[in-house]
């Protein structure tokens, strides 16, 4: 991709710490990348798990959760489908 753009590493480099950059800061609000997903803030509710270690049952907090949703056009392009 970059020989096909003529843009050096260090260019892209630079572009993709920005993309970052403004991602974190707009990800309580919702940062799309059209076409090829968005970014969400979901609320996990709290749930109760185990200590692989000890096997004791825990209380886990409820929390909130950053996750990439993919566009549906990006998704049927990599999965083939109709």
């Amino acid at each position: 991709m970059l020989r096909n753009l003529k843009v050096s590493k260090a260019a892209t480099d630079r572009w993709f710490n920005e993309l970052a950059r403004v991602a974190a800061r707009d990800a309580r609000k919702g940062f799309k990348i059209p076409g090829v997903g968005k970014l969400v803030v979901v609320k996990r509710k709290a749930r109760k798990g185990r200590n692989f270690r000890t096997g004791k049952l825990m209380k886990i907090p409820a929390k909130n959760v950053l996750q990439f949703r993919i566009a549906k056009g990006c998704n049927e392009a990599v999965f083939n489908k109709k």
